[in-house]
This record gives structure tokens, sequence and C-alpha cells, in this order.
């Protein structure tokens, strides 16, 4: 069995990629930097990689075409991150590079990679998307309307598969925090207590192998995706606000500030 982890070298797929390894699967990793995939890939077994910046569409393609004749039964669409700040403020062109990773080469590598899993009738795809992708996120609001993309995306495909009795499956990761570097990147930290992204890793390994659609690890997380339902939407955008004003972050010289 081999996977495709998109965002490997960190973080939740990082995890994945350890796991499976002790499972005994082969690995092919990507990720931005070349240097933290060799060493990743010196710990693992039989381990390809391929750097690529999947804020560039071409990466993802050249990816794509890197694995699609290595017979990959799982992808998992891994590589993402936010950007702290009022939508006005943001820079246009880090929230476009943001919105190539996690959007649109997420979007190109399962659209490629489920047409050759259809083909074979297996495979499994196992999407990260994030509680946010339930709500609406003011001070983060292209992160979590891209991760809502991810979660709208996955589950009409899914519907699609389970139509037409496809053995193909799909799997959305949703976790509330989680300690990966994802802080950093996106200029927060978290206020509510993050789970581990070994244990996120595994939680979503475990459902995907059992077939479902959803998973939601952690209580905080599956609080969040069951009690949003009930909440109006415009009221839960405020809630949500005054969450994210909340939270703590850091310029590039280590200072805490707030906005």
């Amino acid at each position: 069995m081999k996977a495709l982890i998109t965002g490997a070298t960190s973080g939740i797929g990082m995890c994945m990629a350890q796991q499976l390894s002790r499972m005994g699967w082969e690995l092919i990793l990507t990720g931005r930097n070349t240097q933290k995939l060799e060493e990743l890939r010196d710990t693992l077994g039989r381990t390809e990689i391929i750097t690529a910046d999947l804020s560039k569409k071409e990466d993802a393609f050249r990816v794509y075409e890197f694995s699609r004749d290595k017979n990959v039964d799982m992808l998992v669409n891994n590589a993402g991150y936010g950007i702290f700040g009022r939508f006005e403020e943001t820079d246009l062109d880090d929230e476009l590079d943001m919105l190539g990773v996690n959007i649109v080469s997420l979007h190109i590598l399962m659209k490629l990679f489920l047409r050759d899993f259809r083909r074979r009738d297996s495979g499994i795809i196992l999407n990260v998307a994030s509680v946010a992708g339930f709500m609406t996120g003011p001070l983060l609001s292209s992160y979590y309307a891209s991760k809502n993309y991810v979660l709208r995306l996955s589950l009409a495909v899914s519907e699609e598969l389970r139509r037409e009795r496809s053995n193909v499956r799909i799997t959305v990761l949703c976790p509330g925090p989680v300690e990966t570097n994802f802080n950093n990147r996106a200029g927060v930290s978290f206020s509510a207590k993050p789970i581990s992204a070994e244990y996120a890793a595994e939680y979503a390994l475990r459902r995907a192998f059992s077939g479902k659609f959803f998973a939601i690890p952690g209580l905080t997380a599956k609080a969040v995706a069951i009690g949003q339902r009930f909440v109006p939407s415009k009221m839960l955008a405020a809630i949500t606000y005054n969450v994210q004003k909340a939270k703590k972050i850091t310029d590039n010289k280590g200072r805490v500030q707030r906005k």
C-alpha cells in the first residue's frame, strides 16, 4: 500500500507519515523544505520525496505526474495554513498563495487522483479541513472560507461516489486547535487547549480506514461542529469574531501584540 501526503514536514502530515510507515505503507511525501523532507525520509521506511510549493498550481500538477504511475492507494491533502487579520488589511498576494495551497492544489490533486481511483474502483482520499469549515471566521476570513470549501467539496463528491456505489472513499478531517506550526504561520496562539498532532493523525487514519466520512477529533471540536447548527449565522459570526480577537499575534521580532 502506498500513500501520498502533502505538507508532510511537520504537524499532522508528519505524524501521518510516521504512523503509516509503522503500518508498513510506502510513502510519497511533499513539502517546501527539501532538507526537512530528506531528514524525515531517513527516519522512515520505503519513502520517496518531492519538493513542491503548492501555492503554485504548476507544482500540484508536477506532484501528480511524479506520483501517477506509482500505484498510490491513499491521497492525504494535508497542506494548508491561515492568515490572521482584518480582510481589508491582509496582504492580497499572501492570501492568494494561501488559497492556492488550501483550495486550488487540493482541488487539482483530489480530481486527478479520484479519476485514477475510480478506474480501479479503490482508493482513499483524506482531505484535511478544520472545524472552521462549519463556520464563518472574521479575522481569519479567507482561511475559514477555504476550509468551508474543502468540507463542502468533500461532502458533495462523497455523495456522488455513494450514489454510484463506488468503493472509493473520502474522509474529511475537521480538527479544532492542534499543536502544529499553524499557530506560528497564522500569527496566533489558541485560547483553547489544543490536541496533539499525533492524536489527530491517528484518529483521522482510523476513521478513513473504517470508511467514515467525518473525522472530528476531540470533544471541543465535536461540540462546535454540533452546536453551530443551533446558532443563527450572524450571531455565530459575532461570537467567532470575539474569540479570534482575543487571540495573540506575534510580530516578526517575537513580541506579542493584539489587534
